[in-house]
């Protein structure tokens, strides 16, 4: 450290100090530790087609019913992309996992830039990880060509420990979930998963694949868990008898490459709350004209930022 920027550190380092002392001495709390909170918005038409073209100006934030002030807007956003990719293998959907590789490769060649990353998970009676994170292709291939079937489903196991390695990254970081929807673990539940997910910051994105869909024995309940588990994180889910893996996919990556990107600095928060709802509007189109979506909140005990 040069002699010139030394003395510019104990400068700044002792206005800090004779700021706090007579903040104390005057019975002032200062607030120095305020976190950005981010929020990937994704908007469509009554008809489902992306809207672009949005301003800052046009979007409304609240937390907890209090208007914030918007401090960063992209119509595009550059940040990291940290992808968990986890099939499930159980033996109620193994008969797809081909498929599944083949529309998966797919999607890992679109999607990745040089900043991003993947992960490739399987889940059947245990969550195995093929692929540590990686842009490599080659590895990312590898991973989708070591699938292996088993018995159960744990599910929600797969949630809580892909959403606690994609929380120490940096940037968006999105879960993307091949299942029927049945947990068949029953080592971690629902709310566990979903609490884990949201405190990652994950968004979570469910495809869902019905064995038959008419069935007697068909998991409603597992397929109605997947659907709000991805509203309640921001991602979105589709059903694989509506389109196919490899659309479905393709519909995914349209998904995160048109996002928008608010951030603000929470404003008047109420003390004691550990979850904070956050809403966002476009308050000038016409009620009902624009789909909006986001994730519903953040929990306030661990760092909001991306």
């Amino acid at each position: 450290m040069g002699v010139k920027n030394l003395f510019r550190y104990l400068f700044l380092a002792l206005a800090a100090l004779t700021l706090l002392g007579q903040a104390h001495a005057q019975g002032y709390t200062l607030n120095v530790d305020v976190k950005l909170v981010n929020v990937f918005i994704n908007v469509t038409d009554k008809n489902g087609a992306i809207v672009g073209g949005l301003t800052k100006d046009d979007f409304a934030v609240t937390e907890d019913g209090r208007p914030q002030t918007i401090a960063v807007f992209e119509r595009q956003s550059e940040m990291p992309l940290s992808i968990a990719l986890a099939i499930d293998t159980s033996g109620s959907v193994q008969k797809d996992m081909a498929v599944e590789r083949a529309a998966a490769r797919e999607f890992a060649k679109t999607i990745l830039r040089p900043q991003d990353r993947m992960g490739v998970y399987d889940f059947a009676t245990d969550v195995r990880e093929l692929t540590p994170f990686t842009n490599k292709l080659g590895a990312i291939e590898h991973g989708l060509g070591s699938l292996k079937s088993g018995d159960a489903t744990a599910l929600y196991d797969t949630i809580f420990l892909t959403s606690d390695k994609l929380a120490k990254f940096d940037g968006r970081k999105v879960l993307i979930l091949i299942s029927d929807g049945g947990d068949t673990a029953k080592s971690t539940t629902y709310q566990q998963a979903l609490e884990e997910a949201q405190r990652g910051e994950v968004m979570i994105y469910s495809i869902i694949d019905v064995p038959v869909a008419a069935s007697a024995g068909r998991d409603t309940g597992g397929e109605h868990a997947l659907i709000t588990l991805s509203e309640e994180t921001g991602g979105k889910s589709y059903y694989v008898s509506e389109l196919g893996l490899e659309k479905t996919f393709a519909k995914i990556s349209d998904d995160l490459r048109t996002q928008y990107l608010i951030g603000y600095y929470p404003h008047k928060q109420s003390p004691g709350e550990n979850f904070h709802r956050i809403r966002v509007t476009v308050p000038h189109a016409t009620e009902g004209s624009f789909n909006i979506r986001h994730r519903t909140g953040y929990f306030s005990d661990r760092a909001a930022a991306n």
